[in-house]
């Protein structure tokens, strides 16, 4: 799950940021809404958590843009105040969800989680492959009711590619995918994160490799 976090007080950004990270995401940030748009519109975002009251570009624009681009970003605006008015004029602009400061980070979570369920299309509550079994939400991967055991960036390759629904994700997807915006596109990383993940997932094997293309796991029947 790919997320950026658009908040000007550097110390609550890093928290957060922190924080979705142990959560197996990957996390980008800005601090102003200058180079939050500029990230937004380059780089396709599960979840975008969006300050209101941001220097340069304000959220209230930045979230009015995305939506008038069409992108399928999902929008959680953050604010100082939680009144109804507030809360209204935020989906209006078209925010998918609204959390007032301060706020719980265990409820942030959730939200985040459930907004990216709504993504188009819409990923399962759980992601299966033969007898393998991913749990978003649980952070949790069985095989034939085995717990396996992955590092965060083996989990979101997992996830990435038992969501593509049986079709070719190619190294670079994962890699915008999976990994933040100071992964080096020219290292081997993907390709060995495939390869200690396979072992892990052990026999038969169910991630293939499209020689050019990527990797799949095909979807059942």
């Amino acid at each position: 799950m790919r997320v950026l976090v658009v908040e000007d007080e550097m110390q609550l950004a890093e928290a957060v940021a922190r924080g979705l990270r142990r959560e197996g995401m990957a996390v980008d940030v800005a601090f102003d809404g200058d180079d939050g748009y500029r990230k937004a519109a380059m780089t396709r975002y599960d979840v975008i958590v969006l300050d209101r009251d941001l220097p340069g570009i304000s959220g209230d624009d930045i979230c009015r843009r995305l939506s008038d681009e069409g992108l399928l970003t999902r929008v959680m605006m953050l604010t100082a105040s939680g009144t109804v008015e507030d809360k209204v004029s935020g989906l209006a602009l078209g925010a998918d969800d609204y959390l007032a400061k301060p706020f719980d980070f265990p409820e942030l979570v959730a939200r985040m989680r459930a907004l990216a369920r709504r993504a188009t299309p819409a990923t399962p509550p759980v992601l299966a492959a033969g007898d393998v079994v991913l749990d978003p939400a649980r952070r949790t991967v069985r095989r034939s009711e085995e717990l396996v055991e992955l590092t965060r960036k083996e989990f979101g390759v997992l996830e990435v590619l038992l969501g593509a629904g049986g079709a070719v994700v190619s190294s670079e997807e994962l890699l915008e995918r999976v990994w933040d915006e100071h992964a080096d596109p020219f290292t081997t990383t993907v390709r060995v994160t495939v390869m200690t993940l396979r072992k892990k997932l052990g026999e038969p094997g169910i991630i293939e490799t499209v020689v050019g293309s990527g990797y799949r796991v095909p979807s059942a029947g």
